[in-house]
């Protein structure tokens, strides 16, 4: 008698950063997904976003292998300065958060990145 080993297959709503993050975690842990998009990939490669990505979005990026870019091209911020009244007031977001710190990369690149990953994995996305 032969056992066949049944594949998990996962739906996920949404080709945007984080249907495509969740879709590339899952393959590395063997699970198949499918993504479904209502738009074609240029629509959702346009859509122009801002992207600080705080310290466990980074970390999700590369437990997924998706990092390399980000890793060259971020900008890390160990925190931020605002001008009030004539004068710069320094927010230490490493201090206050425990050594986190926030990087600056574009959330269109994350996107691209993960498209490229997963057209890479030859996961679906329709």
């Amino acid at each position: 008698m032969t056992t066949r080993r049944a594949r998990t297959q996962v739906a996920i709503i949404g080709a945007g950063p984080s249907g495509l993050l969740l879709g590339q975690l899952l393959h590395r842990a063997g699970i198949d997904t499918v993504i479904l998009e209502a738009r074609s990939a240029d629509y959702v490669l346009g859509r122009i976003r801002a992207g600080v990505l705080e310290d466990i979005t980074v970390r999700k990026l590369r437990e997924a292998g998706c990092a390399a870019r980000l890793e060259q091209e971020g900008l890390v911020h160990h925190g931020t300065c605002f001008a009030f009244d004539g004068q710069l007031h320094r927010i230490d977001v490493q201090a206050l958060t425990g050594g986190q710190v926030v990087t600056v990369y574009g959330q269109t690149e994350v996107t691209r990145d993960l498209m490229e990953a997963r057209t890479a994995s030859g996961g679906i996305t329709v």
